[in-house]
């Protein structure tokens, strides 16, 4: 399990949420997590994250941009 803490000069992530997100909160947000990332659900940010490697999220984002 990934910490969702806010980053408060902890080791905890820092949560960034897309400029496209919808104001009922209905996005998706991602942090760095050591070379890679995680993902987690913005309504519920103290539940599950979804981790990749920094491999898996070049490949992301090469396919949403194609």
């Amino acid at each position: 399990m990934i910490s969702v803490g806010e980053g408060r000069g902890d080791t905890s992530p820092v949560w960034r949420k897309s400029s496209y997100s919808h104001e009922r909160g209905e996005c998706v947000e991602v942090a760095r997590v050591g070379p890679g990332r995680a993902f987690r659900d913005s309504r519920d940010p103290g539940g599950p994250a979804l981790p990749c490697t920094a491999d898996e999220w070049r490949t992301l984002l090469r396919r949403l941009t194609g």
